[in-house]
Protein backbone atom coordinates (compact mmCIF):
# COMPACT_ATOMS: atom_id res chain seq x y z
CA UNK A 1 0.00 0.00 0.00
CA UNK A 2 1.16 3.74 -0.40
CA UNK A 3 2.66 5.47 1.78
CA UNK A 4 -0.24 7.43 3.38
CA UNK A 5 -0.42 11.27 2.94
CA UNK A 6 -0.62 11.55 7.13
CA UNK A 7 2.29 9.80 7.24
CA UNK A 8 4.28 11.66 4.10
CA UNK A 9 4.13 14.92 6.05
CA UNK A 10 5.38 14.16 8.95
CA UNK A 11 7.91 12.22 7.08
CA UNK A 12 8.59 15.59 5.25
CA UNK A 13 8.77 17.55 8.37
CA UNK A 14 11.17 15.72 10.25
CA UNK A 15 13.61 15.00 7.42
CA UNK A 16 12.99 19.75 7.08
CA UNK A 17 14.09 19.32 10.87
CA UNK A 18 16.98 17.74 10.40
CA UNK A 19 15.51 14.37 11.01
CA UNK A 20 14.24 12.48 14.23
CA UNK A 21 17.18 12.93 16.54
CA UNK A 22 20.83 14.53 15.85
CA UNK A 23 23.59 11.46 15.88
CA UNK A 24 26.54 13.85 15.84
CA UNK A 25 25.80 15.36 19.39
CA UNK A 26 25.72 13.92 22.62
CA UNK A 27 22.81 11.94 23.95
CA UNK A 28 22.01 13.80 26.91
CA UNK A 29 21.75 16.93 24.24
CA UNK A 30 19.36 14.64 22.22
CA UNK A 31 17.47 14.37 25.08
CA UNK A 32 16.90 17.82 25.84
CA UNK A 33 16.37 18.50 22.26
CA UNK A 34 13.61 15.66 21.71
CA UNK A 35 12.28 17.26 25.48
CA UNK A 36 11.73 20.65 24.10
CA UNK A 37 10.63 19.88 21.13
CA UNK A 38 7.54 18.09 22.40
CA UNK A 39 3.87 19.89 22.63
CA UNK A 40 0.95 18.17 24.77
CA UNK A 41 -1.66 17.55 22.56
CA UNK A 42 -5.06 19.51 22.61
CA UNK A 43 -8.33 17.57 24.00
CA UNK A 44 -7.00 14.98 26.32
CA UNK A 45 -9.43 12.03 27.30
CA UNK A 46 -10.88 12.89 30.50
CA UNK A 47 -10.23 10.18 33.42
CA UNK A 48 -11.18 9.35 36.88
CA UNK A 49 -7.77 10.73 38.16
CA UNK A 50 -3.70 11.63 37.38
CA UNK A 51 -1.32 11.03 39.97
CA UNK A 52 2.49 10.90 39.84
CA UNK A 53 4.31 8.39 42.89
CA UNK A 54 7.60 6.33 43.40
CA UNK A 55 7.79 2.93 43.17
CA UNK A 56 11.20 1.09 44.15
CA UNK A 57 13.66 0.03 41.36
CA UNK A 58 16.96 -1.82 41.98
CA UNK A 59 19.07 1.47 41.29
CA UNK A 60 16.62 3.41 43.50
CA UNK A 61 13.04 5.04 43.32
CA UNK A 62 11.24 4.80 39.56
CA UNK A 63 8.95 7.31 38.62
CA UNK A 64 5.44 6.52 37.66
CA UNK A 65 2.54 8.30 36.16
CA UNK A 66 -0.69 6.80 37.19
CA UNK A 67 -4.09 6.82 35.69
CA UNK A 68 -7.44 5.60 36.91
CA UNK A 69 -10.75 5.11 35.68
CA UNK A 70 -13.55 6.41 36.93
CA UNK A 71 -15.86 4.04 38.87
CA UNK A 72 -15.28 1.92 41.23
CA UNK A 73 -12.45 -0.81 41.68
CA UNK A 74 -10.52 -2.68 42.03
CA UNK A 75 -9.99 -1.94 38.44
CA UNK A 76 -7.55 -4.15 35.88
CA UNK A 77 -3.99 -2.64 35.63
CA UNK A 78 -1.72 -2.23 32.70
CA UNK A 79 1.69 -1.27 32.88
CA UNK A 80 3.09 0.97 30.07
CA UNK A 81 6.34 1.47 29.13
CA UNK A 82 7.91 4.65 26.67
CA UNK A 83 9.58 4.44 23.75
CA UNK A 84 12.79 6.57 22.82
CA UNK A 85 15.79 4.14 22.35
CA UNK A 86 16.63 3.38 26.02
CA UNK A 87 17.57 6.95 25.47
CA UNK A 88 15.30 10.13 25.02
CA UNK A 89 11.56 9.72 25.86
CA UNK A 90 9.60 9.96 29.15
CA UNK A 91 5.99 9.41 29.73
CA UNK A 92 4.97 12.83 28.98
CA UNK A 93 4.66 11.95 25.51
CA UNK A 94 2.67 9.23 25.83
CA UNK A 95 -0.19 10.76 27.83
CA UNK A 96 -3.02 10.77 25.21
CA UNK A 97 -2.69 7.07 24.35
CA UNK A 98 -2.13 6.16 28.09
CA UNK A 99 -5.82 8.02 28.65
CA UNK A 100 -7.38 6.43 25.95
CA UNK A 101 -6.28 3.08 27.40
CA UNK A 102 -7.26 3.45 30.89
CA UNK A 103 -10.55 4.76 30.20
CA UNK A 104 -11.80 2.74 27.26
CA UNK A 105 -10.29 -0.56 28.34
CA UNK A 106 -11.39 0.40 32.19
CA UNK A 107 -7.56 -0.30 33.49
CA UNK A 108 -5.32 1.75 35.71
CA UNK A 109 -1.99 2.91 33.76
CA UNK A 110 1.11 2.92 35.27
CA UNK A 111 3.45 4.36 33.14
CA UNK A 112 6.77 3.81 34.07
CA UNK A 113 9.93 6.35 34.20
CA UNK A 114 13.14 3.69 33.68
CA UNK A 115 16.57 4.77 33.30
CA UNK A 116 18.10 5.94 30.52
CA UNK A 117 21.05 5.30 28.63
CA UNK A 118 23.84 6.10 28.20
CA UNK A 119 24.13 7.21 31.63
CA UNK A 120 22.58 3.97 32.85
CA UNK A 121 23.22 0.90 30.03
CA UNK A 122 21.86 -2.21 29.56
CA UNK A 123 20.37 -4.20 32.11
CA UNK A 124 19.48 -1.17 33.89
CA UNK A 125 15.86 -0.40 31.55
CA UNK A 126 15.32 -3.76 31.89
CA UNK A 127 15.63 -4.17 35.38
CA UNK A 128 13.66 -1.42 35.84
CA UNK A 129 10.58 -2.92 33.85
CA UNK A 130 11.12 -6.38 35.72
CA UNK A 131 11.06 -4.48 38.82
CA UNK A 132 7.91 -2.39 37.82
CA UNK A 133 6.07 -5.51 37.02
CA UNK A 134 7.20 -7.19 40.32
CA UNK A 135 5.87 -4.49 42.79
CA UNK A 136 2.95 -3.77 40.81
CA UNK A 137 1.96 -7.84 40.79
CA UNK A 138 2.66 -8.32 44.55
CA UNK A 139 1.59 -3.86 46.01
CA UNK A 140 -1.32 -3.12 42.96
CA UNK A 141 -3.85 -2.98 45.35
CA UNK A 142 -2.22 0.12 46.71
CA UNK A 143 -3.03 1.74 43.04
CA UNK A 144 -6.52 0.06 43.34
CA UNK A 145 -5.29 -2.45 41.12
CA UNK A 146 -6.85 -6.11 40.86
CA UNK A 147 -3.49 -8.06 41.28
CA UNK A 148 -4.61 -11.09 39.29
CA UNK A 149 -5.64 -9.02 36.07
CA UNK A 150 -2.50 -7.61 35.16
CA UNK A 151 -0.76 -6.66 31.23
CA UNK A 152 2.25 -5.22 29.94
CA UNK A 153 2.57 -2.53 26.90
CA UNK A 154 4.69 0.11 25.23
CA UNK A 155 5.89 1.01 22.01
CA UNK A 156 9.37 0.75 20.25
CA UNK A 157 11.56 0.07 23.32
CA UNK A 158 9.20 0.29 25.65
CA UNK A 159 7.76 -2.73 23.67
CA UNK A 160 10.91 -4.21 23.99
CA UNK A 161 11.19 -3.82 27.80
CA UNK A 162 7.23 -4.93 28.24
CA UNK A 163 8.82 -7.79 26.07
CA UNK A 164 11.66 -8.56 28.33
CA UNK A 165 9.84 -8.29 31.71
CA UNK A 166 7.24 -11.07 30.72
CA UNK A 167 10.61 -13.00 29.27
CA UNK A 168 12.26 -12.32 32.89
CA UNK A 169 9.00 -13.29 35.00
CA UNK A 170 8.87 -16.30 33.44
CA UNK A 171 12.32 -17.48 33.67
CA UNK A 172 12.48 -16.55 37.45
CA UNK A 173 8.79 -18.28 37.53
CA UNK A 174 6.34 -15.53 38.76
CA UNK A 175 3.20 -15.04 37.78
CA UNK A 176 2.97 -13.61 34.65
CA UNK A 177 0.65 -10.96 33.31
CA UNK A 178 -2.51 -11.72 31.18
CA UNK A 179 -1.12 -10.14 27.95
CA UNK A 180 1.51 -8.20 26.34
CA UNK A 181 0.91 -5.62 23.83
CA UNK A 182 3.58 -4.88 21.48
CA UNK A 183 3.45 -1.63 19.54
CA UNK A 184 6.58 -1.38 16.51
CA UNK A 185 8.81 -3.15 19.16
CA UNK A 186 12.61 -3.48 19.01
CA UNK A 187 13.29 -7.26 18.95
CA UNK A 188 17.10 -7.31 17.94
CA UNK A 189 19.88 -5.43 16.60
CA UNK A 190 19.66 -3.38 13.35
CA UNK A 191 19.95 -6.13 10.33
CA UNK A 192 20.10 -6.49 6.64
CA UNK A 193 16.11 -7.82 6.84
CA UNK A 194 14.24 -6.30 4.29
CA UNK A 195 12.28 -3.28 5.89
CA UNK A 196 15.87 -2.43 7.70
CA UNK A 197 17.49 -2.82 4.12
CA UNK A 198 13.97 -0.47 2.38
CA UNK A 199 13.34 1.83 5.11
CA UNK A 200 16.62 2.55 6.52
CA UNK A 201 16.32 6.19 5.13
CA UNK A 202 13.40 8.82 4.28
CA UNK A 203 10.57 6.99 6.48
CA UNK A 204 10.98 9.05 9.68
CA UNK A 205 12.81 6.40 11.77
CA UNK A 206 16.09 5.68 10.21
CA UNK A 207 18.84 2.39 10.50
CA UNK A 208 21.32 5.13 11.63
CA UNK A 209 19.29 6.43 14.25
CA UNK A 210 18.60 2.96 15.60
CA UNK A 211 22.56 2.10 14.95
CA UNK A 212 22.74 5.21 17.40
CA UNK A 213 20.35 3.90 19.94
CA UNK A 214 22.27 0.34 19.76
CA UNK A 215 25.62 2.44 20.51
CA UNK A 216 24.15 3.95 23.56
CA UNK A 217 22.16 1.04 25.16
CA UNK A 218 24.41 -2.08 25.40
CA UNK A 219 27.17 -2.26 27.19
CA UNK A 220 29.30 -4.31 24.59
CA UNK A 221 28.91 -6.82 21.91
CA UNK A 222 28.53 -9.47 24.20
CA UNK A 223 25.20 -8.22 25.51
CA UNK A 224 23.49 -8.35 21.70
CA UNK A 225 22.78 -12.32 22.11
CA UNK A 226 21.06 -11.45 25.53
CA UNK A 227 17.25 -12.34 25.50
CA UNK A 228 16.97 -9.69 28.01
CA UNK A 229 18.36 -6.81 25.54
CA UNK A 230 17.62 -9.07 21.67
CA UNK A 231 13.91 -11.29 22.78
CA UNK A 232 14.64 -13.07 19.44
CA UNK A 233 17.90 -14.17 21.21
CA UNK A 234 15.64 -16.12 23.86
CA UNK A 235 15.43 -19.91 22.53
CA UNK A 236 12.26 -21.35 24.44
CA UNK A 237 8.96 -18.69 24.31
CA UNK A 238 6.96 -21.34 24.92
CA UNK A 239 4.50 -20.84 27.92
CA UNK A 240 4.96 -16.72 27.58
CA UNK A 241 1.93 -14.30 28.30
CA UNK A 242 -0.65 -14.22 25.12
CA UNK A 243 0.61 -11.13 23.40
CA UNK A 244 -0.67 -8.76 20.09
CA UNK A 245 1.88 -7.37 18.37
CA UNK A 246 1.26 -4.64 15.76
CA UNK A 247 3.90 -3.18 13.09
CA UNK A 248 3.76 -0.93 10.54
CA UNK A 249 4.77 -1.04 6.45
CA UNK A 250 7.19 1.26 6.57
CA UNK A 251 9.05 0.72 9.48
CA UNK A 252 12.65 -0.22 10.03
CA UNK A 253 11.51 -2.21 12.81
CA UNK A 254 8.50 -4.44 10.89
CA UNK A 255 10.37 -7.46 10.22
CA UNK A 256 11.96 -8.24 13.23
CA UNK A 257 8.45 -7.36 15.35
CA UNK A 258 6.54 -9.76 12.77
CA UNK A 259 9.62 -12.59 13.35
CA UNK A 260 8.83 -12.39 17.13
CA UNK A 261 5.39 -12.30 16.54
CA UNK A 262 5.51 -16.14 14.79
CA UNK A 263 8.42 -17.27 17.29
CA UNK A 264 5.98 -17.34 19.62
CA UNK A 265 2.83 -19.04 17.51
CA UNK A 266 5.45 -21.48 16.66
CA UNK A 267 5.82 -21.67 20.57
CA UNK A 268 2.21 -22.66 21.11
CA UNK A 269 1.82 -18.40 22.37
CA UNK A 270 -1.18 -16.97 21.37
CA UNK A 271 -0.69 -14.48 19.33
CA UNK A 272 -2.13 -11.67 17.16
CA UNK A 273 -0.15 -10.14 14.39
CA UNK A 274 -1.42 -6.73 12.71
CA UNK A 275 0.32 -4.82 10.59
CA UNK A 276 -0.84 -1.29 9.98
CA UNK A 277 -0.15 -0.99 5.78
CA UNK A 278 1.02 2.68 5.16
CA UNK A 279 2.01 3.44 8.05
CA UNK A 280 5.56 4.31 10.14
CA UNK A 281 6.82 4.07 13.41
CA UNK A 282 5.51 5.67 16.28
CA UNK A 283 1.91 4.82 15.00
CA UNK A 284 0.30 3.49 18.57
CA UNK A 285 1.78 6.35 20.99
CA UNK A 286 4.27 8.96 19.54
CA UNK A 287 2.40 10.20 16.39
CA UNK A 288 -1.33 9.18 17.74
CA UNK A 289 -2.18 13.02 17.57
CA UNK A 290 -1.09 12.85 13.95
CA UNK A 291 -2.27 9.90 12.17
CA UNK A 292 -6.00 8.84 11.95
CA UNK A 293 -4.59 5.00 11.59
CA UNK A 294 -3.94 5.64 15.69
CA UNK A 295 -7.42 5.69 17.08
CA UNK A 296 -8.20 2.29 15.16
CA UNK A 297 -4.70 0.72 16.39
CA UNK A 298 -6.30 1.85 19.93
CA UNK A 299 -9.48 -0.18 19.72
CA UNK A 300 -7.32 -3.01 18.55
CA UNK A 301 -5.65 -3.10 21.96
CA UNK A 302 -8.57 -1.76 23.79
CA UNK A 303 -10.67 -5.04 22.42
CA UNK A 304 -7.51 -7.38 23.58
CA UNK A 305 -7.36 -5.87 27.18
CA UNK A 306 -10.76 -6.53 27.57
CA UNK A 307 -10.30 -9.98 26.66
CA UNK A 308 -7.56 -10.56 28.77
CA UNK A 309 -9.18 -9.01 31.76
CA UNK A 310 -12.49 -10.51 31.77
CA UNK A 311 -11.42 -14.49 30.57
CA UNK A 312 -12.43 -16.42 33.33
CA UNK A 313 -14.14 -13.79 35.44
CA UNK A 314 -17.93 -14.17 36.42
CA UNK A 315 -20.77 -12.31 34.37
CA UNK A 316 -21.55 -10.20 36.86
CA UNK A 317 -17.81 -8.99 37.60
CA UNK A 318 -17.41 -8.72 33.24
CA UNK A 319 -17.36 -4.49 31.92
CA UNK A 320 -19.01 -3.46 29.43
CA UNK A 321 -17.86 -3.81 26.22
CA UNK A 322 -17.59 -1.66 23.34
CA UNK A 323 -18.29 -2.65 19.35
CA UNK A 324 -15.26 -0.72 17.90
CA UNK A 325 -15.93 0.82 14.32
CA UNK A 326 -13.91 0.87 11.13
CA UNK A 327 -10.97 -1.88 9.65
CA UNK A 328 -7.56 -1.54 9.86
CA UNK A 329 -6.80 0.17 6.47
CA UNK A 330 -7.51 3.77 5.94
CA UNK A 331 -9.23 5.33 2.97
Amino acid sequence: MPLHPEAKAIIEATTAAGGLIQEDVPAAEVRAAFAESWRMPDNLEPVGRVYERAIPGPGGDLRVRVYVPTGEGPFPGLLWFHGGGWVIGSFVENEATCRTLCREAETVVVSVEYRLAPEHRFPAAAEDADAALSWVAEHGAELDIDTTRIAVAGESSGANLAAVACLMAKDRGDRLPLLQVLAAPVIAPPADRPSYVDYATGHFLTRSSMEWFWEQYPRDEADLDNPYLSPLAAGDLSGLPPALVMTAEYDPLRDEGEEYAHRLMDAGVPTELVRYHGQIHGFFALLADQLSISPLAHQRAIDALRRAFTRGLSLDRVPRLRVPDGSERQA
